[in-house]
Protein backbone atom coordinates (compact mmCIF):
# COMPACT_ATOMS: atom_id res chain seq x y z
CA UNK A 1 0.00 0.00 0.00
CA UNK A 2 2.82 2.37 0.86
CA UNK A 3 4.45 1.83 -2.54
CA UNK A 4 1.16 2.51 -4.27
CA UNK A 5 0.70 5.79 -2.42
CA UNK A 6 4.32 6.84 -2.96
CA UNK A 7 4.13 6.12 -6.66
CA UNK A 8 0.81 7.85 -7.42
CA UNK A 9 0.34 10.38 -4.62
CA UNK A 10 1.73 13.35 -6.52
CA UNK A 11 -0.32 12.62 -9.64
CA UNK A 12 -3.55 12.22 -7.69
CA UNK A 13 -2.90 15.24 -5.49
CA UNK A 14 -1.96 17.48 -8.44
CA UNK A 15 -5.03 16.43 -10.38
CA UNK A 16 -7.40 16.88 -7.44
CA UNK A 17 -5.83 20.23 -6.54
CA UNK A 18 -6.33 21.40 -10.14
CA UNK A 19 -9.96 20.33 -9.96
CA UNK A 20 -10.75 21.82 -6.56
CA UNK A 21 -8.41 24.78 -6.34
CA UNK A 22 -8.00 24.47 -2.56
CA UNK A 23 -5.06 22.77 -0.88
CA UNK A 24 -6.92 21.47 2.18
CA UNK A 25 -9.79 20.08 0.13
CA UNK A 26 -7.30 18.42 -2.21
CA UNK A 27 -5.47 16.80 0.70
CA UNK A 28 -8.72 15.44 2.13
CA UNK A 29 -9.91 14.15 -1.23
CA UNK A 30 -6.51 12.62 -1.99
CA UNK A 31 -6.68 10.61 1.24
CA UNK A 32 -10.21 9.57 0.39
CA UNK A 33 -9.12 8.45 -3.07
CA UNK A 34 -6.49 6.11 -1.70
CA UNK A 35 -8.90 4.71 0.87
CA UNK A 36 -11.37 4.00 -1.94
CA UNK A 37 -8.61 2.41 -4.02
CA UNK A 38 -7.57 0.10 -1.18
CA UNK A 39 -11.18 -0.90 -0.52
CA UNK A 40 -11.92 -1.64 -4.17
CA UNK A 41 -8.55 -2.94 -5.36
CA UNK A 42 -10.10 -6.39 -5.76
CA UNK A 43 -12.34 -4.93 -8.52
CA UNK A 44 -9.45 -3.61 -10.63
CA UNK A 45 -8.84 -5.61 -13.79
CA UNK A 46 -5.06 -6.27 -13.90
CA UNK A 47 -5.21 -6.63 -17.68
CA UNK A 48 -6.00 -2.89 -17.89
CA UNK A 49 -3.68 -0.01 -16.99
CA UNK A 50 -3.82 0.98 -13.32
CA UNK A 51 -3.38 4.76 -13.60
CA UNK A 52 -6.56 5.47 -15.63
CA UNK A 53 -8.56 3.42 -13.11
CA UNK A 54 -7.00 5.38 -10.23
CA UNK A 55 -7.56 8.74 -11.94
CA UNK A 56 -11.21 7.85 -12.55
CA UNK A 57 -11.63 7.31 -8.82
CA UNK A 58 -9.88 10.65 -8.23
CA UNK A 59 -12.14 12.37 -10.76
CA UNK A 60 -15.29 11.00 -9.11
CA UNK A 61 -14.07 11.99 -5.64
CA UNK A 62 -13.25 15.52 -6.85
CA UNK A 63 -16.67 15.84 -8.51
CA UNK A 64 -18.34 14.76 -5.28
CA UNK A 65 -16.39 17.35 -3.31
CA UNK A 66 -17.23 20.05 -5.87
CA UNK A 67 -20.93 19.28 -5.46
CA UNK A 68 -20.60 19.50 -1.68
CA UNK A 69 -18.59 22.71 -1.93
CA UNK A 70 -21.26 24.29 -4.11
CA UNK A 71 -23.45 24.42 -1.01
CA UNK A 72 -20.71 26.09 1.05
CA UNK A 73 -20.24 29.86 1.21
CA UNK A 74 -17.33 31.04 -0.91
CA UNK A 75 -14.66 33.44 0.27
CA UNK A 76 -15.00 36.75 -1.60
CA UNK A 77 -12.41 37.34 -4.34
CA UNK A 78 -9.24 38.84 -3.06
CA UNK A 79 -9.49 37.81 0.61
CA UNK A 80 -7.54 34.60 0.08
CA UNK A 81 -4.89 36.58 -1.78
CA UNK A 82 -4.10 38.76 1.25
CA UNK A 83 -1.74 36.10 2.55
CA UNK A 84 0.19 35.99 -0.72
CA UNK A 85 3.31 38.10 -0.86
CA UNK A 86 2.84 41.10 -3.12
CA UNK A 87 6.27 40.72 -4.71
CA UNK A 88 5.45 37.69 -6.89
CA UNK A 89 7.57 37.34 -9.98
CA UNK A 90 5.97 37.15 -13.44
CA UNK A 91 6.08 33.36 -13.59
CA UNK A 92 4.19 32.97 -10.34
CA UNK A 93 1.65 35.59 -11.43
CA UNK A 94 1.06 33.85 -14.75
CA UNK A 95 0.72 30.50 -13.00
CA UNK A 96 -1.83 31.99 -10.60
CA UNK A 97 -3.81 33.50 -13.46
CA UNK A 98 -3.82 30.22 -15.36
CA UNK A 99 -4.88 28.31 -12.24
CA UNK A 100 -7.67 30.80 -11.63
CA UNK A 101 -8.82 30.53 -15.25
CA UNK A 102 -8.73 26.71 -15.14
CA UNK A 103 -10.84 26.73 -11.98
CA UNK A 104 -13.56 28.63 -13.88
CA UNK A 105 -13.84 26.05 -16.67
CA UNK A 106 -16.82 23.72 -16.91
CA UNK A 107 -16.05 20.61 -14.86
CA UNK A 108 -15.84 18.37 -17.96
CA UNK A 109 -13.35 20.70 -19.63
CA UNK A 110 -11.32 21.05 -16.43
CA UNK A 111 -11.09 17.27 -16.01
CA UNK A 112 -9.95 16.68 -19.58
CA UNK A 113 -7.52 19.61 -19.45
CA UNK A 114 -5.94 18.37 -16.21
CA UNK A 115 -5.71 14.75 -17.36
CA UNK A 116 -4.09 15.76 -20.65
CA UNK A 117 -1.79 18.59 -19.59
CA UNK A 118 -1.03 17.80 -15.95
CA UNK A 119 -1.05 14.00 -16.06
CA UNK A 120 0.07 13.54 -19.66
CA UNK A 121 -2.55 10.91 -20.39
CA UNK A 122 -3.35 10.14 -24.04
CA UNK A 123 -6.78 10.79 -25.52
CA UNK A 124 -7.89 7.14 -25.40
CA UNK A 125 -7.13 6.77 -21.68
CA UNK A 126 -8.90 10.04 -20.92
CA UNK A 127 -11.88 8.82 -22.96
CA UNK A 128 -12.01 5.66 -20.83
CA UNK A 129 -11.85 7.67 -17.61
CA UNK A 130 -14.61 10.11 -18.53
CA UNK A 131 -16.63 7.48 -20.44
CA UNK A 132 -16.87 9.55 -23.60
CA UNK A 133 -15.66 9.00 -27.19
CA UNK A 134 -12.16 10.20 -28.09
CA UNK A 135 -13.71 12.83 -30.37
CA UNK A 136 -15.59 14.31 -27.44
CA UNK A 137 -12.40 14.41 -25.37
CA UNK A 138 -10.62 16.28 -28.18
CA UNK A 139 -13.51 18.72 -28.50
CA UNK A 140 -13.61 19.37 -24.75
CA UNK A 141 -9.86 19.90 -24.67
CA UNK A 142 -10.08 22.34 -27.59
CA UNK A 143 -12.90 24.25 -25.89
CA UNK A 144 -10.99 24.31 -22.60
CA UNK A 145 -7.94 25.79 -24.31
CA UNK A 146 -10.06 28.34 -26.15
CA UNK A 147 -11.85 29.37 -22.97
CA UNK A 148 -8.51 29.71 -21.15
CA UNK A 149 -7.22 31.86 -23.97
CA UNK A 150 -10.30 34.12 -23.80
CA UNK A 151 -10.00 34.44 -20.03
CA UNK A 152 -6.29 35.28 -20.24
CA UNK A 153 -6.96 37.93 -22.90
CA UNK A 154 -9.76 39.40 -20.78
CA UNK A 155 -7.38 39.62 -17.82
CA UNK A 156 -4.75 41.34 -19.92
CA UNK A 157 -2.30 38.45 -19.65
CA UNK A 158 -2.20 37.76 -23.41
CA UNK A 159 -2.54 39.79 -26.57
CA UNK A 160 -5.62 39.01 -28.61
CA UNK A 161 -5.36 37.35 -32.00
CA UNK A 162 -7.89 38.20 -34.67
CA UNK A 163 -8.87 34.62 -35.44
CA UNK A 164 -12.18 33.36 -34.12
CA UNK A 165 -12.37 29.58 -33.81
CA UNK A 166 -15.41 27.71 -35.00
CA UNK A 167 -17.74 26.85 -32.14
CA UNK A 168 -19.25 23.46 -32.81
CA UNK A 169 -21.94 23.89 -30.14
CA UNK A 170 -24.07 26.14 -32.34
Amino acid sequence: MRQLVERYQLSVYSFVLRMLGHQHDAEDVCQDVFLRVFRSLHRWDPSRPFKPWLMKIAMNAARTRLRKNACRPVCPDGLEDLAIVASLDDTAEIYQEISKAVSLLRIEYRIVFALFHDEGLPYDEIARIVKRPVGTVKTWLHRARWELYRQMVARGMLGQFHVEPVDHET
